[in-house]
């Protein structure tokens, strides 16, 4: 990591690592322990408390109209049984109500005799339905609420009485009030009339709507459970009359107060049976998109675990959940939809990691660094997402506590299941993988380029091949790149990387912000009652016509007044009077007709009548007595209004009755809710207003600062997450901005969407926070964990590391919720909305907005300006291989005694094209001095090693053969090595899995280690061999100079100082170099005979090279073999010089390092291919070659 890597990720990487080890070496452990403790807390469902009341859910904890009703509770406690009063409530209670239209649409007005006909037929069947509750048979008239022991009942039904009189219009209806002329009742027409047209002379022209209402007693648990089985025969009764065609002239809407607890209910149980189809769905996606064309390799076991370790873990966090005591709510049953998918998403990033570790390490090793890179990248999401439904428990709202702490546990347990039951299948799917066998049903099978060879037929190659030959796991057609990783690094990256891509990303995105920002101008806040019942809900109906018909006078609002006041003073009385009247002037209150003041009315009534009562209300006694003996008598519901102290000396509260007018919609409610309370704040009375549904109505007030807060605090939290991961600031700014972004699109784009600003979304608000962080938080971590230069070559091995997990994972979290779109609820609708939306918009950023800004702002953005896209094309060597991103760490190890010679035998010379262009352009004819050779070789070294290292490789412009396209090394996989120096001085040192050996260059592959005196030896047999080695040289044909000068000028310069040091570790990439024109030069001066004269530098380029077997002369099959006749040229020259092979140096098979085996298409079968590794940075001349060899690459020489 180029900004330095944080302890934290150092002790996740280390730690993890060693897990998986252990993992891969146990994994029994790690299946058999993650199913016992999830049945163990399973048995927590005997624990289950189920909680449908809404009123608890959706209102805030110390809302203030909790307060307001503890205090109106406090003094005017309901009594059902002998004192109800509708309109002085303070709870909702149990009742039925229910709203009366016209099936008439020519004719919707109700005053008609056959209409009020049906209206007492209604009631009727209201009253009369009986109901069983605990051996026990009563029917409304038993049940009901009472005022001076008669029943509540709907008195606008005695219009009965002069309904002809009115239909012909002999007898007029006066609005709001008008007392019957037979029954003497006053009707207040708005309470029961909806809709109502009237003339000028307030006379009532049509009434197009009428509601009945029917309370019964709720005053301790038992009234209250009998209340409840009376509304369900009452929901039953008007219900079966609706639908069964009992009235021709009238259709009836229905409401009780356990409605919204079933339309909760209901909610649950229609999302139950989708459960099982998206399971099936999960599973079909998982193991279709865990399938490769590699049948040992594919995964589609694993996809199945996937979605079965995130049910298990789940259905384990819900049981711990209850057995801790939480109440379980319905919209928790959306919570294993959203498991699904985190988990499916966790599965692919582990999947992925998988493949690119190395093939050829042990199962154990595989897993450690699976887990070392992936768990620590599910661990930043995981802990995200847990943090935010963290966050979502300190809401004020009950709801979103309960499904924020049993997501935020399933999340903990999804996570922890995933990196130990997953991870020991993982490890068993490795370990089959491992014997190659059958991904699907478990038998062995051939690698493809072994049935290759064996001739097998098309479809047995397609269908029954797959995995790595263990002797050649290098080979290209065994190593097959995935084809969508491929598609992201080099067609996505390469669009995303020009400059004109990037402007029209950061255009779309400004229009999106523009879009969001748009929809927040047009949120509304607030729960409406309707949006918690289903679409296809009795309920709906009712609360659509309440909209249309009911709004004008839709609150009765009860004003309290508390504390020390003493009523007989004017001042008192004043006060008390500018307080209504202040609340009565406002848009939100209707005129003083309409109020109930039993202190206006009481002094009204005195001064009128003073005479004849003469009184005096001077002392607050006096006014007191006067008050409870004149105006506050049983039969006045005024009676309600005044509470006194025990002995009746003082009065301790009072209330006032107010009519709300024109509430429209949730944004009107609060309003009023809030303003009614700041002109009681601003009295100097000890005043509060109260409503049953003020309660609700706090959430419209909350709901906002309350996601706002969580949103920045959870912003926040995740910087700092980010920071400590991906220690970058700027990295972990651009990570905020986006959950910031995310966050913005997600609520102005689901205003635009039909979705409010309530409970529901907030959950949802709260949960997208972590949401965000997952595809951000990915793509950055490997952003800054890659060891790319430059900015570009980041985005691609970013977007080749995560954009098939991301589309995958996104894909999969989308398709876990598109149930909820089937369940018709708009609770789980806002649930498929907004995680949509968040899905959507993170993957959206994470594939390609963050690339972007991270390449044009991000680190190392200002310091280059290497476009490698445009003037770097990676060859079919580098794209075919299948680990950039996740290298392993082989060991190099070099010992001997090294003169400035490279692995050919011949003197350095800097590699490229640059040549000597004096007059002697090679070794002694030159006519530069020795000194002025060595600066100037140093230069061009210097030079071409940068080149080289911002290039790759430079082909070769000295193609002599016409298909040579790379630089000249030794084949080093392709021959026998056989050492011809020390046989008889030192101990024998083993070339294992090697097949070339090399004159003045010893490696010790066996155990990577030399002594002092066997350096030095083998320094003194340098020294002594050099005169004969010159004067041979000399003999060389002028012929082998042009093969000589091209790979001449192309080596390894490898100094004396790697004698200080024997054990070298780096990790780069591998490359081909074409070798046929060596072997056209060992033939050719074979050939040439000792009698040509050559460079005195070059006697390795030919001799120092043996082939020859060991003991005797070859053998037949030597001498029609031409590679191993050209081996037994060099081994013969060997021999001139008195150097004999002993048996235990005969070497062992060598295979070369993974994925880099390329064997050049138009080179014939003797002619052989080199791999060598990527040259290194151009270092000071201070800084000796041995670093230079660290950075060489990952050949390795067990």
């Amino acid at each position: 990591m180029t900004c330095g890597i944080s302890c934290v990720d150092n002790a996740l990487n280390r730690s993890f690592y060693k897990l998986g080890l252990f993992i891969g070496r146990h994994p029994g452990y790690f299946l058999i322990v993650p199913v016992l403790l999830a049945l163990l807390c399973m048995t927590g469902y005997q624990q289950i408390k189920y909680e449908i009341d809404p009123e608890y859910l959706f209102s805030p904890i110390r809302g203030e109209g909790k307060s307001e009703r503890a205090i109106v509770e406090s003094y005017f406690k309901v009594n059902y049984t002998h004192r109800f009063n509708v309109g002085r409530i303070t709870r909702p209670g149990r009742f039925g109500r229910v709203i009366v239209i016209s099936k008439d649409e020519s004719n919707k007005n109700l005053l008609r005799s056959e209409v009020w006909q049906e209206l007492r037929l209604l009631d009727g069947i209201i009253q009369n339905a009986t109901v069983q509750y605990d051996g026990e048979t009563f029917t409304y008239r038993e049940a009901c609420a009472r005022w001076e022991n008669e029943c509540f009942t709907n008195d606008i039904l005695n219009l009965d009485k002069i309904i002809d009189e009115v239909e012909a219009g002999d007898l007029n209806l006066t609005f709001p009030v008008m007392f019957n002329p037979v029954t003497w009742d006053a009707h207040v027409f708005p309470v029961f009339f909806g809709g109502t047209q009237v003339s000028e002379d307030n006379i009532i022209i049509s009434v197009p709507s009428l509601q009945l209402v029917y309370f019964v007693t709720a005053d301790s648990k038992r009234q209250d459970a009998r209340g409840a089985a009376w509304e369900e025969a009452f929901l039953e009764a008007v219900g079966y009359a609706e639908d069964n065609g009992v009235f021709k002239h009238i259709s009836v809407a229905r409401f009780a107060s356990r409605t919204l607890d079933h339309e909760l209910e209901r909610n649950t149980r229609t999302v139950i049976p989708y459960f099982s189809s998206t399971f099936v769905l999960m599973i079909l996606f998982s193991v279709v998109t865990c399938m490769m064309g590699d049948v040992v390799r594919s995964k589609p076991w694993l996809g199945l675990m996937g979605n079965i370790s995130a049910v298990m873990a789940t259905c384990a966090a819900f049981g711990l959940a209850m057995y801790l005591g939480i109440e379980f709510i319905g919209i928790n049953l959306a919570a294993p939809f959203l498991m699904i998918g985190i988990g499916i998403d966790d599965t692919f990033v582990m999947l992925a990691a998988w493949r690119r570790t190395s093939v050829k390490l042990s199962v154990p090793e595989r897993m450690g660094h699976m887990m070392s890179e992936a768990a620590v990248s599910i661990t930043i999401t995981s802990l995200t997402d847990m943090i935010s439904f963290w966050i979502g428990i300190l809401s004020p709202f009950p709801s979103v506590q309960i499904f924020c702490a049993y997501s935020g546990f399933a999340v903990c347990f999804t996570y922890l299941w995933h990196i130990t039951f997953f991870a020991g299948c993982m490890a068993v799917s490795g370990h089959c993988e491992f014997k190659n066998l059958h991904a699907i049903f478990g038998y062995k099978v051939l690698p493809e380029s072994v049935a290759i060879k064996e001739k097998r037929s098309w479809l047995y190659r397609k269908l029954n091949t797959g995995g790595i030959n263990r002797d050649d796991p290098d080979n290209p057609i065994d190593n097959k790149e995935h084809a969508l990783m491929a598609f992201f690094r080099e067609t996505m990256a390469r669009i995303l990387n020009k400059g004109w891509t990037k402007t029209i990303i950061l255009v779309i995105f400004a229009a999106y912000l523009g879009g969001a920002c748009f929809g927040l101008t047009k949120i509304k806040e607030g729960l409406e009652r309707r949006k918690l019942s289903k679409a296809d809900s009795y309920s709906v109906k009712f609360f659509d016509l309440e909209d249309e018909y009911y709004r004008e006078f839709p609150y009765r609002i009860q004003v309290i007044v508390t504390g020390d006041q003493n009523y007989s003073d004017p001042h008192t009385q004043m006060q008390i009077e500018e307080l209504m009247q202040s609340l009565e002037n406002t848009s939100y209150v209707t005129s003083p007709l309409y109020s109930e003041s039993w202190l206006r009315s009481f002094i009204s009534y005195v001064d009128r009548n003073n005479d004849y009562l003469n009184l005096t209300l001077d002392s607050e006694q006096a006014f007191i007595d006067a008050l409870r003996e004149i105006w506050l008598f049983p039969a006045n519901p005024f009676s309600l209004d005044v509470k006194f102290n025990e002995a009746g000396t003082k009065i301790l509260a009072s209330r006032f009755m107010i009519q709300a007018v024109n509430i429209t919609d949730t944004n009107h409610e609060k309003v009023m809710v809030k303003d009614l309370r700041q002109i009681c704040k601003d009295s100097p009375l000890n005043a509060t207003v109260f409503h049953p549904y003020f309660v609700f109505f706090d959430q419209f007030e909350l709901v906002r600062p309350t996601s706002i807060q969580s949103m920045i605090v959870g912003a926040l939290i995740m910087m700092l997450i980010s920071f400590i991961f991906i220690p970058n600031f700027l990295c972990s700014l651009w990570v905020a901005f986006s959950i910031i972004s995310i966050e913005l699109g997600v609520a102005g784009y689901m205003a635009l969407w039909d979705v409010n600003l309530d409970s529901i979304s907030m959950i949802n608000l709260i949960m997208c926070i972590g949401f965000s962080v997952d595809f951000t938080a990915h793509i950055c971590y490997t952003y800054m964990s890659s060891k790319a230069r430059t900015p570009d070559e980041r985005v691609r091995e970013a977007l080749y590391s995560l954009g098939m997990p991301i589309v995958q994972g996104s894909t999969s979290t989308i398709l876990g919720v598109v149930a909820l779109l089937l369940a018709d609820s708009y609770i789980f609708l806002v649930f498929f909305k907004m995680v949509f939306l968040v899905i959507f918009f993170g993957a959206m950023h994470g594939l390609f907005l963050l690339p972007v800004l991270l390449s044009l702002f991000g680190p190392g953005s200002c310091t280059s300006n290497y476009h490698p896209d445009d003037d770097h094309k990676l060859s079919a060597v580098e794209k075919s291989y299948p680990h950039p991103y996740c290298i392993s760490h082989p060991q190099l190890a070099l010992t001997g005694a090294f003169g400035s010679k490279n692995f050919l035998g011949a003197p350095y010379k800097a590699y490229g094209e640059d040549k000597d262009l004096g007059i002697g352009t090679s070794g002694e004819d030159s006519s530069e001095s020795s000194s002025s050779k060595s600066q100037r070789r140093q230069a061009i070294e210097d030079e071409n090693t940068r080149r080289r290292y911002e290039e790759g490789w430079r082909r070769s412009t000295h193609n002599l053969t016409g298909q040579s396209q790379f630089q000249p090394m030794l084949d080093l996989y392709g021959q026998e090595a056989l050492w011809t120096k020390t046989a008889s001085k030192v101990p024998p040192l083993k070339v294992a899995n090697g097949r070339y050996g090399y004159d003045d260059m010893l490696l010790n592959v066996a155990q990577g280690q030399t002594t002092t005196a066997t350096r030095k030896q083998r320094s003194a047999d340098l020294e002594h061999d050099r005169p004969e080695d010159h004067r041979r040289d000399r003999r060389r044909s002028a012929e082998d100079e042009r093969y000589k000068s091209r790979y001449e000028d192309n080596r390894t310069f490898v100094d004396d100082e790697m004698l200080d040091d024997t054990d070298y570790q780096h990790t780069n990439r591998y490359y081909v170099y074409d070798t046929s024109h060596v072997k056209r030069l060992s033939n050719d001066s074979s050939a040439a005979g000792s009698s040509n004269s050559g460079h005195p530098h070059n006697h390795n380029a030919g001799g120092g090279h043996h082939a020859g077997a060991q003991g005797g002369g070859p053998s037949s099959d030597q001498h029609n073999n031409p590679v191993v006749a050209n081996r037994r040229k060099f081994s013969d020259e060997s021999d001139n010089r008195g150097r004999r092979h002993s048996d235990e140096r005969r070497p062992r098979k060598f295979s070369p390092p993974e994925g880099i085996y390329k064997q050049n298409p138009h080179r014939s079968s003797s002619q052989h291919n080199l791999y060598y590794p990527r040259q290194p940075p151009q270092r000071t001349a201070s800084q000796s070659s041995l670093h230079q060899l660290r950075h060489m690459g990952d050949m390795r020489f067990p």
